[in-house]
């Protein structure tokens, strides 16, 4: 399969730059991947590129080959709904725009499903909005769901609901919904499949003396002035809402890579050393989840027992037998202390209950809940995943 078009740059690529790639990739156990409208979508004829797509199944598959989970964050609804609407070219109206999403999402998911199905792979559709993020309560349910779905060998479709969103509930562009999906799923590497191959010192399609950076080890207010503005004919975001992503991704722990999507095997090429720039992440998702959850200011208190502070230490999940008081006003997802017996704080978590629920369950087993509750809750009051310690 010829190109769909040609990188900004030919500059070659350095030694130490095709082993960066190879190695964070290599390490990866979680990888997120963003995949622009331009990549799937012909815009002369608004068709899918389904030779494209088959190549990046054949590339998901070895990655999955490998042991590896992969989740797709995909742009491409409303450009595969318009074409089916016979909706203009020229921008289309809010309601216009959501009318396509609710025509082109079912085409774009049963596209995923064809290319990855003969692979021996499942797919599934995740839908979010910006909301979905800034509310702890919907992030939590997010992530599980994410985590659930990994968990289960699932290859979940990322994208933003079109159908349902507003300016003020939506990202806007697909790269920080990439770095959002990645943090919110614990991923090591995020990359962003783009129709440039990284950043550069200026823009190379104007200065023959631009530099592509290979690798970027923090987002500074020199590189910030390297991205320029917000619009671009490079990509509807520009690189400076890469950068955004960049400084969202890397914070979550997860190194970010920009690289020229539009080539066969896009994922292998990257790994055998194609063109791009690297941003090096602060430490693993993990850590940069507990250092998250140790920051956030408490809305309640959980006081445990001797037994739940000996569990607790030894990685446990705090569950409901253990708690022998809940303080504050709180809900699922809100940030709370946990309190051993002598009154020291010992952990901050994230509730898994609202504090009136919590009240109901605490000192119970956790197959008591359902009968007290009424429903099947979770097992664990606060989840060791949410804990730090």
């Amino acid at each position: 399969m010829a190109p769909l078009s040609e990188p900004v740059s030919e500059r070659p690529v350095s030694q130490s730059a095709a082993v960066e790639s190879a190695a964070r990739l290599a390490a990866a156990k979680r990888i997120v991947v963003k995949i622009g409208s331009a990549l799937l979508v012909n815009a002369e004829t608004g068709l899918l590129r389904v030779g494209w797509l088959e190549e990046l199944a054949a590339d998901v598959a070895a990655l999955r080959a490998e042991g590896k989970q992969v989740v797709l964050v995909s742009s491409g609804s409303i450009a595969l709904g318009r074409r089916v609407l016979g909706l203009p070219p020229r921008e289309l109206a809010l309601e216009q725009s959501q009318a396509a999403a609710a025509v082109g999402q079912i085409r774009l998911a049963r596209a995923y499903e064809t290319v990855l199905a003969p692979h021996g792979i499942t797919t599934a559709q995740v839908l979010v909005t910006l909301e979905d993020s800034e509310s702890r309560r919907r992030y939590l349910n997010s992530r599980r769901t994410l985590g659930t779905l990994l968990d289960l060998g699932v290859v979940p479709i990322v994208n933003e609901n079109d159908t349902v969103a507003t300016d003020e509930i939506r990202y806007g562009d697909n790269d920080r919904l990439g770095a959002q999906v990645a943090s919110m799923a614990g991923a090591d590497v995020l990359v962003l499949l783009s129709d440039v191959d990284g950043l550069y010192t200026a823009n190379p399609r104007e200065d023959a003396t631009a530099r592509r950076l290979e690798v970027v080890g923090a987002i500074t207010p020199e590189i910030e002035a390297m991205a320029g503005g917000t619009g671009s004919a490079l990509s509807k975001g520009g690189m400076k809402t890469k950068l955004i992503a960049a400084r969202v991704a890397t914070r979550a722990g997860c190194a970010m890579a920009i690289t020229f999507g539009a080539v066969p095997r896009p994922l292998k090429a990257l790994r055998d050393g194609a063109a791009c720039t690297w941003f090096v992440p602060d430490g693993d998702p993990h850590a940069a989840r507990k250092r998250w959850i140790s920051g956030m200011k408490p809305r309640g208190k959980l006081r445990v027992d001797a037994g739940a502070v000996a569990a607790l230490g030894r990685g446990k999940s705090l569950l409901p037998a253990g708690v022998v008081e809940v303080e504050g006003t709180f809900s699922r997802g809100d940030p709370v202390s946990v309190v051993g017996p002598e009154g020291a704080v010992i952990a901050k978590g994230l509730a898994g209950y609202d504090a009136t629920d919590a009240r109901r369950i605490m000192g119970h087993r956790s197959d008591e809940i359902a009968g007290i509750l009424g429903y099947v809750g979770r097992a664990a009051l606060v989840h060791r995943d949410d804990l730090a310690l």
